[in-house]
């Protein structure tokens, strides 16, 4: 038995420090050299020829508050410690104006010594932020894994979109699973958005990936995901927050001709095939997850024909219930029949850059798109179980 493979980590940016796992760019030390270096000396020859050095001199002093936004707080010292200079020397070298002058050696020293501290807080705080949000990244890759996925039976790949540009993570799901009875394949959505939203879906990645190594059928696997939504609803009801349900597509692919589907209010799987766009399992579709007690007929198993060379799109309603700004809704079966000759691996790209032309706007919801093909090997290796029966 295979496990899915997780795609490689981002090369680090060219100037970006990454200890720790910590990424800073480094701060635009020339550009605030030449700016120090610049006014410096456009400040000392009007000042000559004017003859209000004194007046001008003192505009200097602003020049340790711009590197304090920019650099660090050795960098930021470097450049008071150098207006301070431009602003002191002429209290050595002349009498004249002394007050005046020595007044603004005083305030270059204060405004100096007040940017290097303002640099110094800027810095901790940016390397506080920087430190969650590598944390809450790496948390959050953990619910879902970077793609593409790879075993033995099929490759998924895709793109994950949600509304919420600072999270890795929205409403939507996805796993992969290599078991000893094939790949499962679960994508789903859960109702409503937020942190609520997000808690929902890590109980329900949790529950695929434990069960799926453990029910030898996909309808027990669907089974623990519906179990697994109505504790979290249970949870959530004793907290005072609303209940709710989950709709999921489950797939399970072995090395056989056919392949297993039950789908839980979710979009059909659309099978793409000798140019041809089917929607797969149309018309057997069951309650979502965490509704089940409000129907009486249980859950199957639907069978359909997934040969090699075929791709199977799964998506999320944020791709079939985008609008354009008239207010038709994306139609994704039209715009599949014109992608049936693309590859795989750009139609989801594809499908993403056109229905972010179409709406013309804003995501409004989170957008989850994969693509499944049977492995270029679909030999799957003996499990535990059958090397020790075979012994």
């Amino acid at each position: 038995m295979s496990r899915p493979s997780r795609a490689a980590p981002a090369p680090a940016e060219d100037g970006a420090d990454q200890g720790d796992g910590i990424s800073i760019r480094t701060p635009p030390t020339r550009v605030v050299a030449l700016v120090t270096v610049a006014a410096t000396v456009v400040t000392v020859v009007l000042g000559a020829v004017t003859g209000t050095a004194v007046l001008l001199i003192g505009l200097l002093v602003f020049l340790p508050a711009f590197a304090s936004a920019l650099c660090t707080p050795r960098q930021t010292t470097l450049v008071s410690a150098w207006v301070s200079i431009v602003v002191i020397v002429p209290v050595a070298l002349s009498t004249e104006q002394l007050a005046d002058r020595v007044t603004l050696a005083l305030f270059a020293l204060g405004f100096g010594a007040l940017a290097v501290y303002g640099s110094w807080l800027r810095i901790t705080r940016e390397g506080t932020l920087v430190r969650l949000r590598s944390t809450a990244a790496a948390m959050q890759r953990q619910i879902l894994r970077p793609l593409p996925l790879l075993t033995d039976d099929v490759l998924v790949d895709g793109v994950y979109e949600p509304v919420q540009q600072d999270k890795l993570v929205g409403g939507d799901i996805y796993d992969v699973a290599a078991t000893p009875w094939g790949t499962r394949v679960l994508i789903g959505d859960v109702q409503g958005k937020g942190l609520p939203a997000i808690g929902m879906a890590i109980d329900v990645v949790g529950a695929f990936r434990e069960a799926a190594h453990r029910e030898p059928t996909v309808t027990a696997l669907v089974d623990s995901l519906e179990a697994a939504v109505v504790r979290h609803n249970g949870y959530a009801e004793q907290r005072g927050e609303p209940e709710r349900f989950v709709t999921a597509v489950v797939l399970g692919v072995d090395t056989g001709a056919e392949t297993q589907l039950v789908t839980c209010g979710h979009i059909p799987p659309y099978l793409l095939h000798d140019g041809t766009v089917t929607a797969v399992g149309a018309g057997t579709e069951h309650a979502p997850l965490g509704l089940a007690d409000l129907v009486d007929e249980p859950r199957t198993v639907s069978w359909f024909p997934f040969p090699t060379g075929a791709t199977l799109l799964l998506c999320t309603d944020g791709l079939t219930e985008a609008r354009s700004p008239a207010g038709a809704f994306y139609p994704l079966e039209t715009r599949l029949a014109g992608h049936v000759d693309i590859t795989a691996g750009r139609l989801t790209h594809a499908l993403v850059d056109d229905v972010h032309a179409f709406t013309e706007g804003p995501q409004q919801d989170d957008l989850a798109v994969l693509t499944v093909r049977r492995s270029p090997h679909r030999m799957r290796s003996p499990s535990v179980g059958e090397v020790s029966a075979a012994g």
